[in-house]
């Protein structure tokens, strides 16, 4: 099993001596055999590395490692791999840095079926034990789940929308989290909440 999006890009970095890696909502839904509707890549190019064969891309977040780019009729971020240090206000990492380490990645990401890599060559870099919550279907915080929760409580609503939208469910100490943080929901710009709610409403 294949992907002609990923094949292309993959090709371009790797030409350009760089690599590249599906995640997050990628990599998931191209296990579950899904449709993929929004592409995440990973890659151990910075920004700058990227402007100089990375045609249509949108540099504005490029401090954060985050590029835009269209294909086709498609839009995709391509991030570079960071390590991130304390979260200082419910949302943000105080500081980023730049790494080619996908381990070093990892540890920022929020849960475990969203922390799969799969490279160019479709092996599976899996540190949490993604694929088999995938296969499970269980929601499971990467961590200890009252501190990740404290870090960013949007991942409370980003683990109801992905507990509806794969019919999965979350396991206890995850949603213990979400329920003692929930009042943390309030320091969260209204904005992304809304974009959380939009997104869940879309998958059911």
């Amino acid at each position: 099993m294949t992907n002609k999006i990923f094949d292309h890009f993959k090709k371009l970095f790797n030409d350009n001596g760089f690599r590249l890696y599906m995640i997050g909502g990628t990599s998931r839904d191209f296990l579950l055999k899904r449709e993929i509707l929004d592409y995440d890549f990973v890659t151990d190019a910075t920004p700058d590395e990227m402007k100089m064969f990375v045609e249509n891309g949108n540099y504005v977040f490029s401090k954060y490692g985050c590029v835009k780019v269209k294909y086709e009729s498609m839009s995709l971020d391509i991030t570079t791999l960071r390590k991130e240090r304390a979260y200082v206000d419910s949302r943000h990492p105080s500081e980023i840095e730049f790494t080619k380490d996908i381990f070093e990645d990892s540890k920022r990401r929020d849960f475990t079926v969203n922390a799969i890599y799969i490279d160019e060559n479709y092996e599976i870099h899996d540190f949490y034990n993604g694929v088999q919550d995938l296969e499970n279907k269980i929601i499971k915080i990467i961590g200890d789940p009252d501190t990740r929760m404290k870090e960013d409580p949007l991942r409370i609503l980003r683990a109801y929308r992905f507990a509806t939208l794969y019919e999965f469910e979350i396991d206890k100490p995850s949603y213990k989290a979400m329920f003692d943080n929930k009042e943390l929901i309030k320091n969260l710009k209204k904005e992304k909440v809304l974009e959380e709610i939009n997104k869940l409403f879309k998958s059911v």
